[in-house]
């Protein structure tokens, strides 16, 4: 039986200077991971620090189960950057181009074309119950000052498209919309200007987390949100504060890519994990 309270191996990588803790449970009965423990690694001080926090498990109907934890301890639904990130960790292990990742937001499809990591993030929600919504309004201009939409992509977001997304008031407004009624489940936020018909400037204030500096859901959620409002095409360009990410909203699905970096590898010590329980 594992020890719970042994020193625990991870990785930590980032995708455009969003940030993960990685850490492989594919070999254990259970995960290892519980609220606390995920706060306590997330604290930049006093832990490791991440935007995500992302968990390998066994799986019975793909090649991989993938959890996922907010800074705060709260769970994801769905991190595009850390499914990314994961696929080429995996993907470089096990010698593979394709692999099937199996997360609360459904079974996933990452490729590793001529290496360029992809992830197909699975068709955009867009009833106001599926994303979900605290009652029916129309999602492509929810009742909320500055005229957002609202898109699931697994995680609820609110999307803003600003003039200037530099100026825009990142953490306050980002802070005070993650927990608006309309949202029962909180939200991401997206602050988003059109500088191209295939080119946009995103800002992110995430829920459970704060601004960070690139989002593969609300990257996702902001791209499907201009085109459906006419301000872009289906595949775009988007400038994040960390980086440069890639959308195609295809047919059989919202396909994501982006730069992917191994930062390190590392082991919190059994009494930091004994501590944290």
């Amino acid at each position: 039986m594992t020890d719970v309270n042994a020193p625990l191996a991870f990785v930590k990588m980032h995708g455009a200077g969003n940030d993960f803790v990685i850490i492989d449970s594919m070999h254990q009965a259970d995960g290892v991971m519980t609220t606390a423990l995920a706060a306590a690694i997330g604290d930049r001080h006093r832990g490791v620090g991440f935007d995500q926090l992302a968990e390998l498990r066994q799986s019975d109907a793909a090649d991989l189960d993938l959890d996922f934890w907010n800074a705060d301890g709260s769970r994801a639904g769905a991190c595009g950057n850390a499914t990314r990130c994961v696929a080429d960790m995996v993907m470089t292990a096990r010698g593979l181009d394709r692999l099937r990742i199996r997360t609360a937001r459904g079974i996933l499809v990452a490729e590793n074309r001529q290496g360029q990591i992809w992830v197909n993030m699975g068709a955009p929600l867009l009833d106001w119950q599926d994303i979900p919504l605290a009652h029916a309004c129309d999602t492509d201009h929810l009742p909320i000052e500055g005229d957002p939409a609202g898109v699931g992509m697994g995680n609820p977001h609110c999307v803003f498209f600003v003039a200037d997304a530099d100026a825009a008031p990142v953490a306050a407004l980002g802070r005070d919309i993650e927990h608006h009624a309309l949202f029962p489940q909180a939200t991401n936020v997206e602050f988003a200007s059109v500088t191209a018909p295939d080119h946009l400037r995103l800002r992110v204030w995430e829920r459970g987390t704060g601004i960070t500096l690139a989002c593969g859901s609300g990257a996702c959620a902001t791209a499907v949100a201009a085109h459906r409002r006419g301000l872009t095409g289906r595949r775009v360009r988007i400038d994040a504060d960390g980086g440069q990410l890639l959308v195609d909203w295809r047919d059989d699905g919202v396909w994501l890519s982006g730069p992917v970096a191994h930062v390190f590898d590392a082991t919190l010590s059994a009494e930091f994990i004994a501590a944290h329980r």
